[in-house]
């Protein structure tokens, strides 16, 4: 049994941990350019001092403004027309939703040549997983259980947007969710916090690079803040109640994670959190991100987010919703104009303070510093990266290659034969709906490659044939026939089902998440035939599959896999990419089941097959349909239990920053090359509060050659080993006692050890 004695840290004391995850530790070594936080000097203070001493208010307070471009007629459109007034004015910080080098560098001489100072313009877009080349959406992307691939996204992204006069994306989005109905699920990387923390410093590294004034980054926006993902019934926008122990163990990990690797920005949410709309929670915003972690970039606020808080009803008018963001921490406001136009008379009556708006600024203008604007303000359109180059397609699709999740595959009906006769059936066969939810509207001009094409293309002596089926909306069933009769003809199908990319992202909420309308009589069919099939899933979250699941022989989930997503599939299908990815998310058996996640609490009573008075569904079997971590091979592996360096650890040297190493040995027991993810989690069976059954603390994705083998080699420090308590300020405690130490390739794992805290 655990004792109770304990080691506490309290507000950010250091706490030695490991790069990719969020520390319980002191602000991280800043970058060159960036400030140590507490301190007054810095590369560009001096002329951000000297800059500031010559604004005005009113030029201060539209540093703090950023407008939407809504339209796509270019400066001198109507909708246009108050951001070109306030560039000319000096009194416009930033523009969204704007791109391309002739367009950005119009306005931006507004801004630079027009106004007193010659204060440049920011320019943001939301470059979510790809610009011109679409990547998967960040679920698929957290699939792969590679942070390189967020990277390559990020990169390929950072080009082509800064040579086409973008700064700064909104990307990336860490909310940590329990919750596949809502449709940012898609947009972020599922439930677990440490891999979305390994994810959000990858892709901000990605974006940011080592010097942000590159025309080859981006600087990026850790988003959202905080807590979004765990709004109440999946419904977008919606409420938020949480402990501080769940909001700091759970929800911030990533946002630290992605403040330790250099991220510029960060936004708030729209959700209320414990009573409190995120805009004007100053407890996350300025509390633990400003003061505790000492984030020297600046917040931005939501689509009209600082406005919404009237709606709310915690904010009584708009002038009151600027005092609340500003005191709370929000720097700048976007789409809302409150702060700007109420900031002078919220100063006159000291309900806002001069070091406060000073500080805003200052944290506005040290990232146009940063991103080398005030010297290069202007983008050079004759390199402007027009779209997709052979590149960056081939680094798309190896990227959505390495996020497929082989789901089921019995009697190893995958790989295909790439002879033969193959029906490639389904709403989603000859579709290109497979960019995702975030592509952009930019990006409409390039057609991303369909399913049935890429097979076409990978077996070009196979006689391909190709039936819809049903449409996406899975309303008509008059071609459900003649897709089975291509069935019974052909010596495989490919049934290509899922969900439209409208379906999922922002406001795409959904109270059902079986397949849309009448996709599973499809499949149903398919299989009536006795013809050998596979279905290839294509969503922006898990779905339900009830009973076709268990009719279908394979399982590829392809989740919305981009521009190169139809080459990836077939990459696949045919075996030239073995898949490799896992799922970063708790696959339910239907939506009755939600929430159900893998890092729960055991209860008092944990599910007992003998015990009728345990946790558990009376019309339901136990557990999920697919856990986390789960993902099939098209060969096999053998991982073995872990073996720790030593099997007693002071508590005290571990607070020092001594760590324990965790070798896992890997072996590929198969005939094919192949990737396994080796995955470690611990459970830390007592604790002065309760903790998760199972908690990730360490993923290595590795290739191995038939019949090679390697050791995996993790440590586990306090970072991993102690939790955060309820107390408002910040308490990390490591408690003395055992802690189990489990390994294998998925959260299901078995062989374990025991580690003991002393």
């Amino acid at each position: 049994m655990r004792r109770r004695t304990v080691l506490a840290a309290a507000g950010g004391t250091a706490i030695a941990g490991k790069a990719a995850t969020a520390r319980a530790q002191a602000p991280p070594a800043p970058s060159s350019d960036v400030p140590r936080p507490g301190t007054e000097s810095g590369p560009y203070e001096t002329r951000i001092r000297a800059l500031m001493a010559r604004m005005t208010i009113d030029e201060k307070l539209g540093q703090l403004q950023q407008f939407a471009w809504t339209g796509d007629t270019g400066p001198g459109g109507g909708q246009t027309v108050a951001a070109e007034k306030a560039a000319r004015r000096g009194r416009l910080g930033s523009v969204l939703n704007i791109y391309g080098a002739r367009t950005t560098n119009t306005l931006q001489r507004m801004a630079v040549e027009k106004s007193r100072l010659g204060i440049p313009l920011i320019f943001g877009l939301d470059v979510i997983h790809g610009m011109w080349t679409t990547f998967p959406i960040p679920l698929g992307q957290a699939a792969a259980f590679d942070p390189a691939v967020a990277e390559w996204d990020a990169e390929v992204s950072a080009r082509e947007a800064r040579s086409n006069g973008v700064h700064w994306t909104f990307s990336p989005m860490m909310d940590v969710t329990h919750e596949p109905r809502w449709g940012r699920i898609a947009e972020g990387d599922g439930e677990d916090p440490y891999l979305a923390a390994a994810l959000a410093a990858a892709k901000t590294r990605g974006y940011q690079g080592d010097d942000l004034r590159s025309r080859r980054r981006l600087a990026a926006c850790a988003k959202h803040m905080v807590a979004y993902g765990g709004v109440e019934g999946g419904r977008d926008y919606n409420t938020v109640d949480v402990s501080e122990a769940r909001l700091r163990n759970f929800y911030l990990p990533p946002f630290r994670a992605a403040l330790d690797a250099g991220v510029a920005t960060v936004m708030a949410s729209f959700n209320t959190v414990s009573g409190v709309p995120a805009h004007g929670y100053r407890h996350a915003l300025t509390d633990i991100l400003k003061e505790e972690w000492g984030f020297r970039g600046f917040v931005v606020s939501d689509y009209n987010g600082v406005q919404e808080m009237i709606v709310h009803g915690y904010a009584a008018d708009r002038s009151d919703a600027a005092r609340l963001a500003f005191n709370a921490g929000i720097d700048m406001e976007m789409a809302s104009t409150t702060i700007n136009e109420y900031g002078k008379r919220l100063l006159r009556s000291g309900q806002i303070t001069m070091e406060r708006l000073d500080d805003a600024v200052a944290r506005i203008l040290r990232l146009k510093f940063r991103l080398g604007l005030f010297e290069h303000p202007y983008a050079d359109e004759d390199t402007a990266i027009a779209g997709p180059t052979k590149a960056s397609r081939a680094a798309a699709r190896e990227a959505a290659g390495r996020t497929m999740v082989l789901l089921k595959n019995e009697k190893s009906t995958l790989p295909l034969d790439r002879s033969g006769s193959i029906a490639v059936v389904g709403p989603f066969a000859d579709s290109t709906d497979l960019r995702g939810s975030w592509a952009g509207t930019w990006a409409d001009a390039f057609r991303p490659v369909t399913v049935l094409d890429a097979v076409k293309d990978a077996a070009p002596k196979a006689s391909v044939s190709h039936v819809e089926g049903v449409d996406a909306s899975g309303r008509s069933t008059r071609g459900i026939a003649r897709a089975a009769s291509a069935a019974r003809a052909t010596d495989v199908t490919v049934v290509v089902v899922g969900e439209a990319a409208t379906l999922s992202g922002e406001a795409s909420v959904r109270s059902d998440l079986g397949l849309p309308g009448r996709q599973e009589r499809l499949i149903t069919a398919i299989a009536d035939t006795g013809a050998p099939f596979v279905v290839v899933l294509l969503s922006g979250r898990p779905l339900t599959m009830g009973g076709w699941l268990d009719r279908t022989p394979a399982v590829l989930q392809a989740w919305h896999p981009g521009l190169e997503g139809g080459n990836a599939i077939a990459d696949v299908l045919f075996g030239t990419v073995n898949p490799g990815g896992k799922l970063p998310v708790t696959f339910p058996r239907t939506v009755g089941q939600i929430p159900i996640y893998y890092n729960h609490e055991n209860t008092g009573r944990p599910y007992d097959r003998a015990n009728h008075y345990t946790s558990k569904y009376l019309d339901l079997a136990y557990g999920p349909q697919f856990p986390f971590g789960h993902g099939l091979s098209y060969t096999t592996f053998d991982i073995g239990e872990p073996r720790l360096s030593v099997s007693r650890v002071r508590a005290e040297a571990l607070r020092k920053g001594d760590t324990v190493e965790v070798a896992v040995a890997v072996r590929n027991t198969g005939r094919r090359k192949g990737d396994e993810v080796v995955q470690l989690y611990i459970r830390d069976p007592v604790a002065s509060i309760v903790q998760p059954v199972r908690r990730l603390s360490g993923f290595r994705r590795v290739s191995l050659g038939a019949g090679k083998a390697t050791t995996v080699r993790f440590r586990l420090s306090a970072e991993e080993l102690g939790f955060w308590t309820q107390e408002p300020h910040g308490r990390f405690l490591l408690q003395k006692g055992e802690i189990r130490v489990f390994a294998g390739n998925s959260s299901l794992a078995k062989g374990g050890r025991t580690l003991t805290i002393t």
